[in-house]
């Protein structure tokens, strides 16, 4: 029993198995959590992640203005530009190779559109995170990505280790976010180890064992599959035939109620 626990469990969710909705025109969701009218008392959250929504905006479409509070919100976009706009003055367009931070705090008002003028869709990930520290003043971030050729690039973070780097400041001071990338056939670069952490496949195809070893079985991911990780499961991720992007969350608490 006590290797089983060390050695953990690689959860797999495949694309087609999350749930979907349509909020408004032109805006189609999968939600990899209960969300919405989606619920299920067994999949509310993973770590200290509360959702992981891919999300499809067409031309012209997008999330009227929304309010939210004691959420972390990162946006990363995978095609197209997405246009934010919230109640506290900040505005930006994210596109590929940027990444968003909403701290929504005590709470502010926001709009996400694909880009007036845009004649394709924008297709992105969000994701949101529960604060260590509630009821904060709202704040926002946007920056472009310089990918580390070395290594994994550090998107996003609220560890003190991670104070004085280029990644956006989360308000949850145990959790980061990577961005991951290999070349067709290559192992991806060592991942960080933690007690939960979320992977998300953005594009291309990745292969990994379920525990390291032979006693491993093989899986693969394709774009939109996810893994939930606990222990030293999710062995040896290696790129398919046209290389591989995965977003990874490092998670060292889960979701605190009360």
């Amino acid at each position: 029993m006590t290797e089983t626990r060390e050695r953990g469990r690689a959860d797999l969710r495949r694309a087609p198995e999350r749930y979907r909705s349509t909020p408004a025109d032109g805006i189609e969701t999968r939600h990899a959590f209960s969300f919405s009218g989606h619920y299920d008392p067994k999949n509310t959250h993973f770590g200290a992640l509360l959702a992981c929504n891919e999300e499809l905006l067409a031309p012209g479409a997008g999330f009227d203005e929304h309010r939210h509070r004691d959420t972390e919100i990162v946006t990363w976009v995978l095609e197209g530009a997405l246009a934010h706009r919230d109640a506290d003055g900040h505005a930006g367009v994210v596109r590929p190779g940027m990444v968003q931070h909403l701290s929504a705090g005590s709470g502010t008002a926001h709009t996400e559109r694909n880009l007036g003028g845009a004649d394709t869709p924008v297709r992105f990930v969000q994701m949101w995170l529960q604060p260590d520290v509630l009821g904060t003043p709202p704040a926002y971030g946007l920056r472009r990505v310089e990918p580390d050729p070395d290594g994994p690039t550090l998107l996003a973070s609220g560890m003190e280790r991670d104070a004085g780097t280029p990644a956006l400041r989360l308000r949850r001071s145990d959790a980061a976010l990577w961005l991951f990338t290999a070349d067709p056939w290559q192992p991806l670069p060592a991942l960080p180890a933690a007690p939960y952490r979320y992977a998300h496949l953005t594009a291309g195809s990745l292969g990994y064992r379920t525990v390291p070893g032979p006693q491993g079985a093989g899986r693969s991911l394709e774009p939109g599959d996810s893994v939930r990780i606990t222990g030293e499961a999710f062995a040896d991720p290696t790129a398919g035939p046209d290389g591989a992007e995965l977003l990874l969350w490092e998670m060292h608490s889960p979701v605190a109620y009360g």
